[in-house]
């Protein structure tokens, strides 16, 4: 009974003693072994090794494996003034074990510096390049992947001889204004529109300017040729009536002179018409010889009918069939 307890006794021992100085390192992680605080070579093979119990040495593991970074948003001027807030991130992990033990001992010390790090560079770079190098609506002038790898390439010299950090990669998720920029911004940005829709008014209405031009022109043109061909015909017709009231006139001169009598008549005697002219006057010779009693002009008779009186009808117009 007693030698079973001895060798249980002897196998917790020797559990204890291996536990105290052997230690295992994984394939995703660094192990630096320090005797009384002082750091030793760092163990990047994976396996079993040995180590003097603790005080006297002590193992620090580090993860070997790549880190996501994601800093808070910082505030960057452009080379033209622009203020922007920059939202980043960074890949990064552990290059040289003992100098980030040295430098920065954990992961949250060494995020702390990469910050610093990164928000330095990216501020630098993005204060030699203007807006429309970050943000544009032009695809060929933007030139966001040429800063970043500037500001990438920075940060991993850096990084790696101060801290012993490897960055692999820093970009941007997202570039936005200050809140108390945006205001201005979006007053500044309605002026440009405004001014552009003004432009845009400015030349079409110089372009509707030489299209109304050209329609008057066109119009007095096509009027003028109407009116040309209009007062010619006019001529003609004028000049064709003139030729047929000459042969009117030639074929009975009296008649076409009580024709054209009668018609000055119908269109200056009116009811509310009053004319003073003297008795021998040649236009109202008509009036003066006509005898309203014979219904014709004074000295004639009028035409009798079968019984041998005056027929006064008769004197006026002539009935039908007679």
């Amino acid at each position: 009974m007693k030698k079973q307890l001895y060798i249980l006794m002897a196998i917790v021992a020797l559990a204890l003693v291996a536990y105290m100085v052997l230690f295992t390192v994984n394939e995703t992680e660094y192990a630096i072994v320090t005797t009384f605080g002082k750091p030793g070579k760092a163990i990047e093979s994976p396996g079993l090794y040995l180590k003097w119990p603790a005080p006297a040495q002590a193992v620090r593991r580090f993860d070997k494996r790549l880190q996501i970074f994601d800093p808070r948003p910082t505030e960057n001027f452009t080379l033209d003034r622009k203020n922007l807030v920059v939202d980043s991130y960074a890949c990064w992990r552990i290059a040289d074990a003992n100098k980030f033990l040295e430098k920065v001992q954990t992961i949250e010390g060494a995020e702390n510096s990469l910050g610093v790090l990164v928000a330095s560079e990216l501020s630098a770079e993005l204060g030699k390049h203007e807006l429309s190098a970050v943000v544009s609506v032009n695809e060929e002038e933007v030139m966001l992947a040429e800063i970043m790898q500037d500001v990438t390439d920075r940060c991993q010299h850096t990084a790696e001889e101060d801290y012993g950090i490897e960055v692999v990669d820093v970009r941007i998720k997202r570039v936005n204004l200050p809140d108390e920029n945006k205001q201005s911004v979006y007053r500044r940005m309605r002026a440009e529109r405004e001014q552009k829709a003004k432009e845009y008014r400015a030349e079409g209405e110089e372009k509707a300017m030489v299209i109304r031009g050209d329609t008057d022109k066109q119009q007095r043109q096509i009027l003028s040729a109407a009116y040309k061909d209009a007062q010619q015909l006019k001529g003609e017709g004028e000049a064709e009536a003139i030729r047929l009231y000459a042969e009117a006139y030639s074929q009975d001169p009296k008649f076409y002179k009580f024709m054209r009598t009668l018609s000055a008549y119908k269109k200056i005697l009116t009811e509310d018409t009053t004319i003073v002219m003297s008795s021998d006057s040649e236009f109202l010779k008509i009036l003066s010889d006509f005898d309203p009693e014979t219904l014709s002009p004074s000295g004639k008779s009028a035409p009798k009918d079968s019984t041998g009186t005056e027929d006064p009808v008769g004197a006026a117009a002539p009935t039908p069939g007679q």
